[in-house]
């Protein structure tokens, strides 16, 4: 019985930093996800240590339920997130890759004179 207490501190444990982390990534603050982020497995690495949920008193699975409906409904929340903000870096790497290309050809071409026989 105490193991199922246990269980369900950490799946309170679980949702509280689930929702945390949707909160910073909805506010852009990743670094700070990332420092929740070792929470939460840390958190998902204790819940394996626990008893098999089949043998988990009915009461404690129906407390448990709704929590691990929200976590999973956060976790697809922030996974959409988090693709919407590769999608972001990935747009900036290519613009920074195509402005260090246009700034290298300029330079090489600065203070020469070119006409259009030349290029």
């Amino acid at each position: 019985m105490e193991a199922n207490f246990g269980l369900l501190h950490h799946y309170q444990q679980l949702l509280v930093t689930s929702c945390t982390m949707l909160d910073l990534a909805k506010e852009g603050r990743w670094d700070e996800l990332i420092e929740h982020e070792v929470q939460y497995i840390t958190t998902v690495e204790k819940l394996t240590q626990f008893q098999n949920t089949s043998e988990m008193a009915p009461r404690m699975q129906a407390q448990i339920h709704p929590l691990l409906k929200q976590i999973l409904d956060n976790e697809v929340a922030l996974k959409e997130l988090l693709s919407r903000r590769m999608d972001e870096l990935r747009t900036l790497v290519g613009q920074t890759s195509r402005q260090h290309n246009i700034n290298s050809t300029y330079g090489r071409l600065s203070g020469n004179i070119l006409f259009p026989n030349e290029i």
